[in-house]
């Protein structure tokens, strides 16, 4: 498929264009309409029980993370690291939880590019330090340090990848995390609690708008351009072309002629890139059934007469996530050392990006509006 461009890629983020198209209500299980799903109830639940919970949840998480790390710059050892690394793990977890929420609040306040930029579809691993998918660039944080001056607003990738996850996976876990600690500890811990308060801030803003946006979000229940339907089944698919390609067919060298980039794995220095895998699609199959109430994409597309695209789907997702949880952390390791577990759970990850690219789409009338360039 066709590149997408850095600046291409900021224009989707900032604001998703959409092409309006029609329904098809035909499909494997007949014709439906889906007139006797109750689309408003399926988008309350989903507001008031998976995405205003999570950002709360992920307040609170951030909000343990800053306690260890104060615990951790007023006294740097490897124990009170111990200790960092659970509650970073926590963090970094349930912002998987709530990725595929990237629409309303969310994209307004652009929080996927400062908090956990993956380079979006953007691929070009060119050499092993370009600022591609999952990446950390960590000159720029070592000289934003050094000058003890920055900001953290920039729409560049160097401002992306300086801060967020990005950055604090980095400062805490490192090559020589804590001898650079102690070697400068006051602009170094001061560069980390600018990075906590302005991922604070950027959490907090999107909790607090979340609730006088619920009305809007429960009352339209159209599949055409930015609906809610339409952005939650594009995330679906966006979600499952960032597994596909910078969580794991990217640095596992499937852009590349087989060769492996291990540090372009997500939260590479902390070496849970693996379990963040698992929990980012075990999240999106929670998304899908709305945890299983009755209430989820899963049965509106049964609504619409697709029952067994959706059973195929449900069992799809299965799949993956028992390849995934089969591959050992750290996954940069599992790369080359496990590379037919890798390989595995690859090939049923294509399969599941082309159910939820294209055979849901289709059901619902939904458009696809964002381009990668590696094809599906």
């Amino acid at each position: 498929m066709k590149k997408i461009s850095l600046v291409a890629f900021l224009v989707v983020a900032l604001a998703t264009v959409f092409y309006a198209c029609s329904k098809s209500d035909g499909g494997d299980d007949g014709p439906g309409t889906g007139q006797g799903f109750d689309k408003s109830a399926m988008l309350a639940s989903y507001a008031d029980n998976l995405i205003i919970p999570g950002y709360t949840a992920l307040q609170q998480q951030l909000a343990n993370l800053k306690t260890a790390s104060d615990a951790f710059l007023a006294a740097p050892s490897e124990g009170t690291r111990a200790t960092l690394k659970q509650a970073y793990t926590a963090a970094h977890l349930q912002y998987e939880r709530v990725a595929a929420f990237q629409f309303g609040p969310a994209e307004s306040a652009l929080l996927d590019l400062f908090v956990n930029f993956s380079g979006g579809l953007d691929y070009n691993f060119n050499t092993s330090g370009e600022l591609t998918g999952f990446s950390v660039d960590s000159n720029k944080i070592e000289q934003n340090i050094t000058a003890g001056g920055y900001t953290f607003t920039n729409m560049v990738r160097s401002s992306f990848y300086s801060q967020g996850f990005p950055a604090l996976n980095y400062l805490y876990f490192g090559p020589n995390a804590i001898d650079k600690l102690n070697a400068d500890p006051v602009k170094r811990k001061q560069y980390i609690n600018d990075v906590l308060a302005r991922f604070k801030a950027l959490v907090d803003k999107v909790a607090g708008d979340w609730p006088a946006y619920r009305a809007g979000f429960i009352a339209n229940t159209k599949t055409d351009v930015g609906s809610p339907i339409g952005s939650m089944i594009n995330q679906f698919a966006y979600q499952m072309d960032l597994l596909k390609g910078p969580r794991i067919g990217w640095p596992f060298g499937k852009q590349s002629n087989g060769i492996v980039f291990a540090s372009k794995t997500e939260a590479y220095f902390a070496g849970i890139s693996g379990a963040l895998a698992v929990e980012n699609i075990t999240s999106l199959k929670k998304i899908y059934t709305n945890n299983g109430n009755g209430k989820g994409m899963s049965d509106y597309l049964v609504a619409l007469g697709k029952q067994s695209l959706n059973t195929d789907v449900l069992a799809q997702f299965d799949l993956v996530i028992a390849r995934l949880q089969a591959i050992p952390d750290p996954l940069s390791a599992s790369l080359t050392g496990n590379a037919a577990a890798v390989e595995a759970a690859y090939k049923e990850i294509q399969k599941l990006l082309t159910l939820l690219k294209t055979d849901v789409p289709s059901a619902t009338g939904v458009q696809i509006t964002f381009m990668d360039n590696d094809g599906d």
